[in-house]
C-alpha cells in the first residue's frame, strides 16, 4: 500500500501565498506521476499540476499558470506546490495524488493513491 501525507493548507488573504507538501511512503517501486488536484464546493475535482516521470513533463492547469509552481524531491518521494497570488476562486480542498508501480507476489502492479486532502481558503 501507498500512503500520501499532505500538509500546508490554511487560510490566507487574496494575493497571499501558501506552500503545500505531499510525501509518499509504502511499497513503491517507481512513481510514474505525482501531483495535485483540487475540488471546490459544488464542483468536480480538477487537475492543478502534475509531474509525469516517463516523459519528464510538468503539466499545469491554465488557471494556475504563472502563479503556482510544482516541485519535487525524488529522494524523499515528496512533491510541493508553491501557490502565489492566491485568489478567492482558488479556495477548495487540495488533494495529492500519485500513480506508482509496486511488486506484489513477484508481479509488478500499478496503483493510484490519494491523500486525505488539505483545505485551502482564500479570503477576499
Amino acid at each position: 500500500q501507498v500512503q500520501l501525507v499532505e500538509s500546508g493548507g490554511g487560510l490566507v488573504q487574496a494575493g497571499g501565498s501558501l506552500r503545500l507538501s505531499c510525501a509518499a511512503s509504502g511499497s513503491i517501486f517507481r512513481i510514474n506521476a505525482m501531483g495535485w488536484y483540487r475540488q471546490a464546493p459544488g464542483k468536480q475535482r480538477e487537475l492543478v499540476a502534475q509531474f509525469t516521470s516517463g516523459s519528464g513533463s510538468t503539466n499545469y492547469a491554465d488557471f494556475v499558470k504563472g502563479r503556482f509552481t510544482i516541485s519535487k524531491d525524488n529522494a524523499k518521494n515528496t512533491v510541493y506546490l508553491q501557490m502565489n497570488s492566491l485568489k478567492p476562486e482558488d479556495t477548495g480542498v487540495y488533494y495529492c495524488s500519485c500513480n506508482v508501480d509496486y511488486y506484489s507476489g513477484g508481479v509488478r502492479r500499478g496503483y493510484d493513491a490519494w491523500g486525505q486532502g488539505t483545505q485551502v481558503t482564500v479570503s477576499s
